[in-house]
């Protein structure tokens, strides 16, 4: 009986819980909080979860290369996600063709808004005339659209319904050949009976603010809001341009666009891309989301370096490479990574110019190609001197005036010192190398004590 009567009161009292835990006016008085939507961590596609930590970042072993810039130093990082693998050529033309499409159907539109001819035929340039933009069609505008001063009717009303008509043959009127023969070279400047994209009018625009600045110095909040303007193409001449006397004509002119590539890393792309990239990444899911009504997730970016090689190391405490080290063999005689073996032959690693992303064997994270393959942009600005004054708590240095950016974990093309996981090497922002890319991460929301 008395077992019944206390499983009873256990009820009656989870019951009474649940109720004022039901009605909103019945905190009595108390502070109980306010609850927002219960927040799941959801990894993103094509990503794997890294548990924050502490290590020991910097050169464990002698500093061979007398490059003195990578001391030993105990930091901590949180948790975040990280690509498994180096973005790829496919992933990355996701991006150039949305940014392309946008270009091109913002210029449709504002063609059809000039055309004069909004009641007529609707199989001509007015299919792609904007959403809600003087169409009696469309359902009218609400007052938040009609008068917010952060709606934007040009960027937010993108007709994305009909389909571009690339076929000239195809074209259904003349406004519409005008707007599309401004996207493409004069025939005296293309070649092989090519019609040849113009890629320098594909640019992709978006807003950043310096919160680091923003939160140290005085001033205006605009003062720290700073609008990019990227053009999204890689430059596939690096090529040709990092090269002198070698003949890479066939990477040059199928490396991006074509689809044998499709799984190898993108390359040709500047830090200042890399970073475009990643907001656009964000907005795109953003804007799914918005859709289905679920919460914003935070920003994709590029990792700091610190976060890169915590990483790369993947739990190996003072590992050379990412497998521990110190050789880039196996027991099998077997490369490890791609890069140059021996004294120059590329080839005894069974790769000439990169490999797909996915190649070799991940590291105990379950990353791919945290050495060699392509070097990595991070979020970090090259100071050699910096490893003696950055936090010990989510290092990183960012300096907006200087240049040279971080690249980590070594390419095809270099040797095996450059692979190691501690090795700091740097290229400048605004250049584009055949030997560069980049991965994201995402920091992780929530406490990284209750991950499973």
């Amino acid at each position: 009986m008395k077992f019944y009567f206390a499983s009873s009161k256990v009820f009656y009292v989870a019951l009474l819980a649940f109720l004022v835990m039901s009605c909103g006016k019945s905190d009595k008085g108390q502070l109980v909080g306010v609850e927002g939507k219960k927040w799941y961590p959801e990894k993103p596609y094509g990503m794997v979860l890294v548990k924050g930590g502490s290590f020991i970042m910097g050169k464990s072993d002698d500093d061979l290369a007398g490059v003195q810039n990578a001391p030993p130093k105990t930091v901590t990082v949180p948790s975040y996600y990280m690509d498994e693998t180096e973005i790829t050529n496919s992933e990355y033309r996701q991006f150039v063709e949305r940014v392309r499409d946008s270009v091109i159907r913002q210029k449709l539109a504002e063609a059809a808004e000039l055309s004069g001819d909004a009641d007529g035929n609707e199989e001509g340039i007015q299919r792609y005339a904007f959403k809600n933009a003087g169409n009696d069609d469309e359902e009218e505008l609400s007052p938040y659209e009609e008068f917010s001063k952060h709606y934007d009717p040009l960027d937010q009303a993108l007709n994305w319904n009909p389909k571009i008509i690339w076929d000239p043959a195809q074209y259904p009127d003349e406004d519409y050949v005008y707007v599309m023969d401004e996207f493409y070279l004069s025939n005296d400047q293309s070649y092989n009976g090519r019609r040849m994209l113009d890629v320098t009018q594909f640019k992709y625009s978006y807003k950043t603010m310096d919160i680091d600045a923003a939160a140290r110095k005085k001033g205006e909040r605009t003062d720290f809001i700073t609008e990019q303007e990227v053009m999204v193409y890689p430059d596939t001449t690096v090529w040709i341009k990092d090269f002198n006397y070698s003949y890479n004509e066939p990477m040059h002119n199928d490396y991006f666009s074509h689809t044998a590539y499709d799984n190898y890393p993108v390359v040709g792309v500047t830090w200042g891309q890399a970073k475009a990239f990643a907001n656009w990444r964000t907005k795109y899911l953003n804007d799914f989301r918005k859709k289905k009504k679920e919460a914003n997730v935070n920003f994709f970016r590029l990792p700091s370096e610190a976060e890169w090689e915590y990483a790369a190391r993947g739990g190996i405490e003072g590992g050379t490479y990412p497998w521990g080290g110190p050789y880039a063999k196996d027991d099998r005689a077997c490369f490890l990574a791609n890069f140059k073996p021996f004294r120059g032959d590329y080839a005894a690693d069974e790769a000439l110019y990169t490999v797909e992303a996915d190649a070799y064997e991940p590291n105990d994270y379950g990353l791919y190609n945290m050495s060699g393959n392509v070097a990595e942009w991070v979020n970090t600005s090259y100071d050699p001197a910096s490893y003696e004054y950055i936090s010990s708590m989510s290092p990183n240095v960012y300096n907006s005036d200087n240049m040279r950016k971080v690249v980590r974990g070594g390419s095809w093309k270099d040797v095996s010192y450059y692979l190691q996981v501690s090795t700091r090497d740097y290229e400048y922002s605004d250049s584009a190398r055949s030997y560069v890319g980049f991965r994201t991460v995402q920091d992780f929301l929530g406490n990284s004590l209750n991950l499973n």
